[in-house]
């Protein structure tokens, strides 16, 4: 006979499951903050997220806080730039968080490759993230279609933001607004109606920079005597950079002048910048600002860094001379030559019988022997110096009749070979009618033949940019005029105060007057001015 089976229920013990729940592990909880820019709004929403979260996080029961991550001012285009967000990714990867909670998708970022590729990493890890704003745990099995969805069009909306800043900034150059870094632009500071205004001691130092380049001193000789003056550079410290001395010698700025856009943004995510070559426009803005240098001087600054750029390097030493930088050591080194085979000569040290003396020999016969110069001779230096003493006092005693012709010269410039100012007027006009007859043409073209509506705006932009090439044609030509008026002008103030007369070899001298010192034997050259005179001296 069976008996009948009889269940009785024995309860958990609820003491134990007390027990159990309290040692049962928390979740470690991270929240990560993060607002795009430093305005006073994004400052507040930056501070109440981080409240937030805190606040969430310990009023868990079954949360534990691993830590609030914040970037501030930060673009969320790029996670690797974002220090506060590879803090929290670094944790996650030493086993420290569970779950990471955050505002939005776009918080977390708005790159839709770099959001993806976290979650998925972090899925991988165990790690869920919760997007407060969606509602999305990542650990749920439809997430990751609805996150690639939000994601992208994040990614657009910050797309469309970058937008909206490019084309507020390109507004900004059409209207003429010029932006200063004041902490890196030697020379200037933010003036009290916001307008950049000249430091008086600064600008005497670019005054100098300038000078001493015109004079003939290179970037390097410059850089010394600056740092050996103990004078601050733009970061106030004791040592100037080559790059801040050439950046200085070529900026518009410096004349009052401004080119906006001189680079643009490539890439919105990687924030990747190209140097406009063309490629968009660019805007030149002149009277800015006020002036430290005067526009001819930049102009003539510019021709010689063309000139030292364009000139064969003359080496000091026993190596091939290929084309390369100027050197500013010698004012000699670029002027003097063979009169056999065209090539410079260079300065040597000859050690005979233990006795040292400096002279001048062709490269090429240093470099090649007689193969390609046969009778170049090699010229004391202190021999080239008299003749060099000579030529300069016989051009001393014909100033006078050289400053008469060089007025002569300057006064035939100014009013002849010039086009009229109403010719360059009235081709200003023309290319006005040409661009509103391009907008017209734009506005009353629905509907026509789009072969023909091409052609007729190739033949208005080839007009256009015609007309635009002979301007700067015109422009090009009219500051060369004044360039060389400026030289000529220096060159006459030169000679009118010193006294040629001279005790001994001026290298200064040298530099800016003459041309050329060509070598036509063993003891004769010839000494070629700027000015167009010639001396024949003996050595």
């Amino acid at each position: 006979m069976q008996t009948e089976k009889i269940i009785t229920i024995i309860p958990p013990d609820p003491a134990l499951l007390r027990e159990q729940k309290r040692r049962a592990k928390k979740l470690r909880v991270a929240a990560y903050c993060r607002v795009s820019t430093d305005h006073d709004e994004q400052q507040s929403s930056y501070e109440s997220q981080i409240a937030y979260f805190t606040e969430t996080i310990e009023n868990n029961p079954g949360w534990v806080m691993a830590g609030i991550f914040a970037d501030e001012g930060l673009s969320g285009t790029d996670a690797k730039k974002r220090p506060g967000f590879q803090k929290l990714i670094e944790l996650c990867r030493r086993g420290k968080v569970d779950m990471i909670l955050t505002k939005s998708l776009s918080r977390f970022a708005r790159n839709t490759v770099d959001s993806l590729s976290y979650i998925r990493m972090l899925k991988e890890m165990n790690v869920a993230i919760v997007f407060e704003k969606e509602g999305i745990n990542t650990m749920e099995v439809a997430s990751e279609l609805i996150i690639s969805l939000m994601s992208a069009l994040a990614q657009a909306e910050s797309e469309s933001l970058s937008m909206n800043v490019t084309w507020g900034k390109r507004r900004s150059y059409k209207d003429g607004k010029v932006t200063f870094q004041y902490s890196r632009f030697y020379g200037y500071e933010k003036g009290g109606d916001g307008q950049p205004r000249i430091i008086p001691e600064q600008a005497d130092v670019v005054r100098r920079v300038y000078q001493s380049y015109l004079a003939g001193q290179s970037v390097m000789k410059i850089k010394a005597a600056l740092e050996n003056e103990k004078i601050p550079s733009s970061t106030g410290k004791s040592e100037w950079s080559v790059s801040t001395l050439q950046y200085m010698l070529r900026n518009e700025k410096y004349i009052g002048d401004a080119i906006l856009q001189k680079s643009y943004v490539v890439d919105f995510i990687t924030k990747k910048s190209k140097k406009n070559n063309g490629e968009v426009p660019k805007y030149y803005i002149t009277g800015s600002h006020a002036a430290i240098i005067e526009r001819d001087i930049w102009n003539r600054v510019q021709e010689e860094i063309a000139r030292r750029a364009g000139k064969r390097k003359v080496s000091q030493k026993s190596t091939r001379t290929e084309n390369g930088k100027y050197s500013g050591k010698y004012a000699l080194s670029e002027r003097l030559v063979c009169g056999e085979c065209g090539a410079h000569y260079r300065r040597c040290t000859w050690a005979r019988g233990g006795v040292k003396k400096i002279v001048w020999r062709c490269i090429s016969r240093l470099e090649h022997g007689t193969k390609y110069c046969k009778k170049s001779p090699s010229i004391e230096e202190n021999r080239l110096h008299t003749a060099m003493v000579g030529a300069l006092t016989r051009f001393g005693n014909d100033s006078d009749e050289v400053i008469s012709t060089l007025r002569g010269s300057i006064e035939y410039a100014l009013t002849t070979g010039q086009p009229p100012t109403d010719d360059t007027a009235v081709t200003q006009e023309r290319i006005k009618e040409l661009q509103a007859g391009m907008l017209e043409l734009i506005k009353t073209g629905v509907g026509r033949d789009v072969a023909e509506q091409m052609a007729e705006f190739k033949a208005i932009s080839d007009e256009i940019k015609g007309l635009q090439d002979k301007l700067s044609e015109r422009d090009a030509d009219q500051a060369g005029r004044q360039n060389r008026h400026s030289r000529i002008n220096e060159m006459i103030a030169v000679i009118q105060e010193h006294d040629f007369s001279l005790p001994g070899y001026d290298d200064r001298l040298v530099r800016l007057l003459v041309e050329r010192v060509k070598v036509l034997g063993d003891d004769t050259v010839l000494v070629e001015f700027e000015l167009g005179c010639e001396y024949i001296c003996q050595l």
